[in-house]
């Protein structure tokens, strides 16, 4: 039994007992983990907003045989404008929600946990839209080692324009390829997919086309398929306006 000092993103928290708070965080160096807050619940609780969701904290943890404990909570980051702005804290707690189904706890997880970091940080400065939450997505799934091929064919490798994605093949594919479920995408689709997946967060315009709904519910497709969970806080983006199967 020991105390450390950690830095943490606030993922989501629930009631423990009758005062107290379970935490969940994204750590850079111990992955997602469950600490308890004593008395957060309380009007008077010496923690007040700081062990809110999205907030970036320093923490004291005290190292206990199942739950840490919060000793000392510091806010670092507090993320003001997305507690004003109804659309951003909504994309907010997608990107949480989607990096909360993607750890697993325990594990070192610094690359997810900068990914977040900028995501949220992107949305502070005021970048919204589509091609946000689809360009987090891709760049999520590149760090659980799964990002789609959108430069080549995810089948035979074959290159140039395929037209054609899978979400169960993993990426674009080509004539040759195509499996079951297959989709063939409108023109300017599939390289405005691979753009995004090149493309840092923080250099988005904030500005969507004509293809950024479409691309958001493609990529989300992929997720959910390769998380095995559905990502239900995204915004809705079918699939059919974005492609034609056959």
């Amino acid at each position: 039994m020991s105390l450390r000092n950690d830095q943490g993103i606030v993922l989501r928290g629930y009631p423990f007992g009758e005062a107290d708070r379970v935490v969940v965080l994204l750590t850079p160096g111990h992955g997602k983990i469950r600490a308890v807050a004593k008395g957060v619940r309380r009007t008077k609780s010496r923690f007040g907003a700081r062990l809110e969701p999205l907030t970036l904290v320093d923490l004291v943890l005290y190292q206990g045989r199942n739950l840490d404990t919060i000793t000392q909570a510091s806010v670092v980051e507090s993320h003001p404008r997305l507690r004003l702005d109804l659309g951003a804290a909504l994309a907010a707690g997608a990107m949480a929600g989607a990096v909360d189904k993607a750890t697993v706890e325990g594990e070192p997880s610094l690359r997810l946990f900068l990914l977040l970091q900028r995501g949220l940080s992107a949305l502070e400065g005021g970048i919204r839209g589509h091609d946000l939450m689809a360009a987090f997505l891709l760049k999520l799934a590149d760090a659980l080692g799964q990002a789609p091929a959108l430069r080549h064919c995810a089948g035979c490798g074959r290159g140039g324009s395929l037209g054609r994605f899978s979400v169960s093949g993993g990426g674009m594919v080509c004539d040759r390829c195509q499996g079951p479920g297959a989709v063939r995408l409108r023109p300017g689709l599939e390289l405005h997919l691979a753009r995004l997946a090149e493309t840092r967060l923080e250099d988005l315009t904030g500005e969507d086309g004509p293809a950024s709904p479409d691309a958001a519910g493609i990529v989300r497709r992929f997720m959910e398929y390769h998380l095995e969970a559905p990502l239900m806080s995204l915004p809705a983006a079918p699939v059919a306006n974005a492609a034609d199967a056959g």
